[in-house]
């Protein structure tokens, strides 16, 4: 038989699974930002059908992956109009 707290285990060892799999998208944009990504590269790197992906992302981080990875662009444009021309 199935204890009563194996079922919550198995969610909870699911969900951060899920959460290690979304933080490995979330670093491969912010390490290759420069470079054209998009939703699909991403979901076939994770094993993950797209739509999924999104998902899940925007479960984890607020935004989808394509948001997040404009977002970081735009952050590193920012940064180097402002510190660019110092250095």
């Amino acid at each position: 038989m199935c204890r009563p707290g194996w079922a919550q285990a198995r969610v909870a060892d699911r969900r951060l699974r899920d959460l290690t799999r979304m933080r490995r998208v979330r670093d491969r944009i912010d390490r290759e930002y420069a470079r054209p990504l998009d939703v699909l590269e991403l979901a076939r790197a994770a094993n993950l059908p797209p739509a999924l992906l999104s998902r899940r992302f925007r479960l984890a981080y607020g935004a989808s992956p394509y948001d997040y990875l404009l977002t970081r662009r735009a952050e590193r444009a920012r940064t180097l109009r402002l510190y660019g021309a110092r250095s």
